[in-house]
C-alpha cells in the first residue's frame, strides 16, 4: 500500500482512470461484434450502417489513446473488407 499522500492520491487516481479506460474499450470491443454479427446476419444495409457507428467509436478511442491508431486502422480495414465481400 502506498505510504506518502501523494501515493495514495496517485493510486486513486489510477484505479478511476483504469475504470474509465476499460468502460471505454468494453464499449469499442461491442461495437465490433455488432458489425461482425450484422455480417453472420448477412444483413448487408444493417452492417455498413453499424459500420459507420463503430468507425467513429474507434477513431474516438485511437484518439484517446486507449489503443493504437494503427490497431484502429486495422480494425476499420478488416470490417470494411467483410463488409465488401457479403453478397449484395
Amino acid at each position: 500500500m502506498a505510504n506518502t499522500a501523494q501515493a495514495r492520491k496517485r493510486a486513486k487516481q489510477a484505479a478511476k482512470l483504469n475504470a474509465h479506460n476499460s468502460a471505454i474499450r468494453s464499449a469499442m470491443r461491442t461495437a465490433v461484434k455488432k458489425v461482425r454479427a450484422a455480417v453472420e446476419a448477412g444483413d448487408k444495409a444493417a452492417a455498413q450502417a453499424v459500420y459507420i457507428e463503430t468507425t467513429s467509436i474507434l477513431d474516438r478511442v485511437a484518439d484517446k489513446e486507449i489503443i493504437h491508431k494503427n490497431k484502429a486502422s486495422r480494425q476499420k480495414s478488416r470490417l470494411s473488407a467483410l463488409i465488401k465481400g457479403m453478397a449484395a
